[in-house]
Protein backbone atom coordinates (compact mmCIF):
# COMPACT_ATOMS: atom_id res chain seq x y z
CA UNK A 1 0.00 0.00 0.00
CA UNK A 2 1.53 3.63 -1.05
CA UNK A 3 2.22 5.82 1.76
CA UNK A 4 -0.08 8.66 1.89
CA UNK A 5 1.40 12.47 0.53
CA UNK A 6 1.85 15.16 2.56
CA UNK A 7 0.76 18.43 2.26
CA UNK A 8 2.66 20.47 0.27
CA UNK A 9 4.91 22.52 2.29
CA UNK A 10 4.93 26.38 2.26
CA UNK A 11 8.04 28.51 1.45
CA UNK A 12 8.31 29.25 5.57
CA UNK A 13 7.77 25.16 6.29
CA UNK A 14 9.98 24.34 3.43
CA UNK A 15 13.02 26.94 5.00
CA UNK A 16 12.19 25.11 8.45
CA UNK A 17 12.61 20.96 6.73
CA UNK A 18 16.02 22.59 5.35
CA UNK A 19 17.04 23.34 8.94
CA UNK A 20 15.88 20.13 10.04
CA UNK A 21 17.33 17.95 7.29
CA UNK A 22 20.57 19.59 7.70
CA UNK A 23 20.84 19.69 11.44
CA UNK A 24 18.92 16.83 12.61
CA UNK A 25 16.89 16.90 15.42
CA UNK A 26 16.40 20.23 16.59
CA UNK A 27 14.55 22.66 19.26
CA UNK A 28 12.29 25.30 18.25
CA UNK A 29 15.31 27.57 19.27
CA UNK A 30 18.17 25.80 17.51
CA UNK A 31 15.63 26.23 14.87
CA UNK A 32 15.07 29.94 14.46
CA UNK A 33 18.33 30.61 15.05
CA UNK A 34 19.83 28.91 12.20
CA UNK A 35 16.86 30.49 9.72
CA UNK A 36 18.69 33.23 7.43
CA UNK A 37 15.08 35.84 7.45
CA UNK A 38 15.58 35.95 11.10
CA UNK A 39 11.59 35.57 11.78
CA UNK A 40 10.44 35.69 15.60
CA UNK A 41 10.58 33.38 17.85
CA UNK A 42 6.70 32.78 18.12
CA UNK A 43 6.32 32.58 13.95
CA UNK A 44 9.02 29.76 14.10
CA UNK A 45 7.22 27.89 16.86
CA UNK A 46 3.15 28.31 15.35
CA UNK A 47 4.92 27.25 12.21
CA UNK A 48 6.50 23.90 13.48
CA UNK A 49 3.12 23.46 15.37
CA UNK A 50 0.93 23.83 12.42
CA UNK A 51 3.96 21.48 10.67
CA UNK A 52 3.24 18.83 13.22
CA UNK A 53 -0.70 19.19 12.38
CA UNK A 54 0.06 18.57 9.05
CA UNK A 55 2.33 15.85 9.49
CA UNK A 56 5.71 17.06 7.94
CA UNK A 57 7.58 17.10 11.26
CA UNK A 58 7.00 14.69 14.62
CA UNK A 59 7.65 16.40 17.91
CA UNK A 60 9.50 14.34 20.68
CA UNK A 61 7.89 16.06 24.12
CA UNK A 62 9.99 13.32 26.15
CA UNK A 63 11.99 16.49 27.19
CA UNK A 64 11.85 19.67 28.31
CA UNK A 65 12.10 21.53 25.76
CA UNK A 66 10.03 19.80 23.00
CA UNK A 67 12.46 17.99 19.47
CA UNK A 68 11.32 18.23 16.28
CA UNK A 69 12.28 16.27 13.18
CA UNK A 70 11.36 16.08 9.58
CA UNK A 71 8.67 13.39 8.68
CA UNK A 72 10.19 12.65 5.54
CA UNK A 73 13.64 12.54 3.94
CA UNK A 74 14.41 15.81 1.61
CA UNK A 75 14.73 13.62 -1.38
CA UNK A 76 11.38 12.21 -0.98
CA UNK A 77 10.00 15.93 -0.41
CA UNK A 78 12.21 17.32 -3.19
CA UNK A 79 10.72 14.54 -5.63
CA UNK A 80 6.94 15.01 -4.76
CA UNK A 81 7.58 19.14 -4.99
CA UNK A 82 8.94 18.58 -8.60
CA UNK A 83 6.01 15.58 -9.57
CA UNK A 84 3.86 18.28 -8.20
CA UNK A 85 5.42 21.22 -10.57
CA UNK A 86 5.88 19.06 -13.62
CA UNK A 87 1.70 17.94 -13.89
CA UNK A 88 0.79 21.58 -12.53
CA UNK A 89 3.55 23.76 -15.28
CA UNK A 90 4.51 21.20 -17.88
CA UNK A 91 1.40 18.70 -18.33
CA UNK A 92 3.09 16.13 -16.94
CA UNK A 93 6.43 16.18 -19.02
CA UNK A 94 9.58 16.19 -17.01
CA UNK A 95 11.88 16.42 -20.56
CA UNK A 96 9.92 20.14 -20.92
CA UNK A 97 10.74 20.73 -17.07
CA UNK A 98 14.81 19.98 -17.46
CA UNK A 99 14.65 21.92 -20.54
CA UNK A 100 13.33 24.97 -19.14
CA UNK A 101 15.64 24.23 -15.74
CA UNK A 102 18.74 24.17 -18.04
CA UNK A 103 18.09 27.33 -19.71
CA UNK A 104 17.20 29.37 -17.30
CA UNK A 105 20.73 29.25 -15.74
CA UNK A 106 24.13 28.52 -16.05
CA UNK A 107 24.74 24.93 -15.70
CA UNK A 108 28.35 23.91 -14.20
CA UNK A 109 30.41 21.14 -16.06
CA UNK A 110 30.43 18.99 -13.40
CA UNK A 111 26.39 19.35 -13.09
CA UNK A 112 26.21 18.95 -16.79
CA UNK A 113 28.56 15.74 -16.51
CA UNK A 114 26.12 14.54 -13.56
CA UNK A 115 23.28 15.15 -15.90
CA UNK A 116 24.97 13.21 -18.97
CA UNK A 117 25.61 10.14 -16.44
CA UNK A 118 21.91 9.66 -15.65
CA UNK A 119 20.52 10.14 -18.64
CA UNK A 120 22.90 7.42 -19.92
CA UNK A 121 21.47 5.30 -16.99
CA UNK A 122 18.15 5.94 -18.08
CA UNK A 123 18.84 5.09 -21.77
CA UNK A 124 20.27 2.02 -20.69
CA UNK A 125 17.01 1.03 -18.60
CA UNK A 126 15.10 1.40 -21.31
CA UNK A 127 17.42 -0.82 -23.71
CA UNK A 128 16.70 -4.53 -23.88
Amino acid sequence: MAEPRLPRPTDAELAILRVLWERGASTVRDVHASLPDEPGYTTVLKLMQIMTEKGLVVRDESQRAHVYSARVAQQKTQRQLVADLVDRAFGGSPAQLAMQALSSKKTSPEELAELRRLLDSLEQEDTP
